[in-house]
């Protein structure tokens, strides 16, 4: 059976170019060290992050982006009493775990479709401050033979005082698309919850001389974006939503005691949680822009809230599109398991699709740039080439990448993600295919032949899965090939995609 969803995925290119490209945790991360000792936990921690503009990439709570990351959209919350802003997954680091590197956080990948015409995700979001100081003392204080303390044993979640809140995201076309963003009172009582979901361009330009910045900048209530190379986009939010704008830059002066930009990255924390009200700039333009809404909800009441973003000016995405692209959804894998039986099991392969789906992300990592450090920066330390990577100065990687996770690793690992194309040649041969063919190429491979394996130590050393992989994708594709003729009633030759084995 032909599905909508299956002739999207026959269109080369543009169904692609947004995603959920957007991790959920960049600090921490090999690319965003800078150390002199490569300690990358330490170098840039959770508290910087929302302070800190990202080299390298970016990180938000179920989020999306282009397939370059130039424009990022993600889930912004906050109950009035946490002392952050919620943006971003929390975790600990390696060292504060008393089982390692850890996320203590409660969120969930629903569902998802190939071509990312509707992605469907779940954060549950305590009503109590969320207990950062516990969770890191807890966890530092527990040897490896007790269990971790986790988010659920903070008594959270006591009494059912928590939101569920879902986003969705569904597109029209390949570049006119809608967030929305569902939130339900689960506690006993009314409680507050103010919703900011969050647009803003990744910082390409504080790291070289005379670089374009883009511009976010609202106009009769549409904000339009600007990018040289993405294009233009025009948002606009449902309901009384206010616009609250500021830059992706750096704050310099609470990190570092330093002069740096009037309305710098942690703004909207500043202007929330700390009643600031001149921190965001009045003039509602920047890099950086989020959409605030403050509901109250009763006890078992919802609140929703829309985004829309397009390409053409004054054009609105349809509002039953959420609607079409479920059910195009449920068509799609309604055709994919035609042969399985039980309700269950259909729904646990097709939320582990979608585990896979969620789990792709932009990745961005020239590692002679790292080494050699940004013209317009402070030099690397001395050493610097002594820590990792040394010799993989000819990686140049800026693609979308099939992930272990979300929140532990905003970095490929080519043995994991050799496994994860298996299941994806299901889905997405295409994509199977193609993951496979990217860590072949030249900007990949190193010239002695091997496959870069991770970034903590691309020249660390991984079982020889690949060759595997490629023959099972292969396999795997001619099945489904041979399947899809008979099921249409059409000829087949049975030789499968020899050009990509070769």
């Amino acid at each position: 059976m032909t599905t909508a969803e299956s002739l999207r995925m026959a269109t080369p290119g543009p169904w692609r170019l947004w995603g959920p490209y957007l991790s959920d945790r960049q600090w921490g991360t090999v690319r965003e060290d800078y150390s002199a000792n490569g300690d990358a936990w330490r170098y840039f921690p959770h508290d910087h992050a929302r302070s800190r503009a990202y080299r390298w990439g970016e990180d938000g709570l179920l989020g999306v982006s282009d397939d370059q990351q130039r424009l990022c959209v993600s889930l912004c919350l906050w109950n009035g009493r946490d002392a952050i802003l919620k943006e971003r997954l929390f975790g600990l680091a390696n060292e504060e775990g008393n089982h390692g590197e850890d996320v203590k956080e409660l969120y969930y990948h629903l569902d998802a479709t190939p071509s990312h015409s509707y992605l469907k995700g779940l954060y549950k979001y305590p009503q109590r401050p969320f207990p950062y100081a516990r969770l890191y003392d807890e966890n530092r204080r527990r040897g490896r033979g007790e269990p971790e303390f986790e988010l659920l044993d903070a008594g959270l979640f006591s009494d059912d005082r928590y939101f569920d809140v879902f986003v969705e995201y569904a597109k029209s076309s390949p570049t006119d698309f809608s967030m929305r963003i569902t939130a339900h009172n689960r506690g006993p009582d009314a409680a507050d919850l103010h919703l900011l979901p969050t647009v803003w361009f990744r910082n390409t330009w504080s790291w070289v001389a005379d670089a374009v910045i883009p511009e976010l900048k609202l106009t009769d209530g549409t904000v339009t974006a600007t990018h040289a190379t993405l294009g233009t986009y025009h948002i606009t939010a449902d309901g009384d939503a206010t616009w609250l704008f500021c830059e992706n830059e750096t704050n310099a002066q609470r990190l570092f005691n330093a002069p740096g930009p009037q309305y710098p990255k942690d703004s909207f924390h500043e202007y929330l949680v700390k009643g600031e009200a001149n921190a965001v700039n009045p003039a509602k333009v920047g890099t950086k822009a989020a959409a605030h809404t403050k509901f109250t909800l009763a006890p078992g009441t919802s609140c929703t809230m829309t985004l829309s973003f397009s390409q053409s000016s004054g054009t609105t995405v349809p509002g039953d599109v959420f609607t079409e692209r479920k059910n195009e959804s449920d068509e799609f894998y309604a055709d994919l398991q035609y042969k399985m039986t039980g309700d269950d099991r259909k729904l646990v392969q097709r939320q582990a699709f979608a585990g896979l789906i969620w789990t792709k992300q932009f990745y961005h990592f020239d590692v002679a740039t790292w080494l050699d450090g940004d013209p317009t920066q402070p030099a690397p330390p001395p050493g610097r080439r002594a820590i990792r990577n040394a010799d993989w100065a000819h990686l140049s990687n800026a693609d979308v990448i099939s992930m272990p996770d979300k929140w532990e690793y905003p970095w490929y690992a080519a043995w994991d993600l050799a496994f994860h194309m298996i299941p994806f040649a299901r889905i997405d041969p295409d994509f199977a295919k193609n993951q496979l063919l990217l860590f072949t190429r030249e900007w990949y491979a190193h010239p002695n032949g091997q496959l870069p394996a991770y970034e903590w130590n691309f020249g660390d050393v991984n079982p020889p899965v690949h060759a595997w992989a490629c023959w099972r994708v292969f396999q795997i594709d001619r099945k489904a090939r041979r399947s899809a003729a008979r099921h249409a009633g059409r000829d087949y030759d049975g030789k499968g995609d020899l050009g990509f084995l070769e």
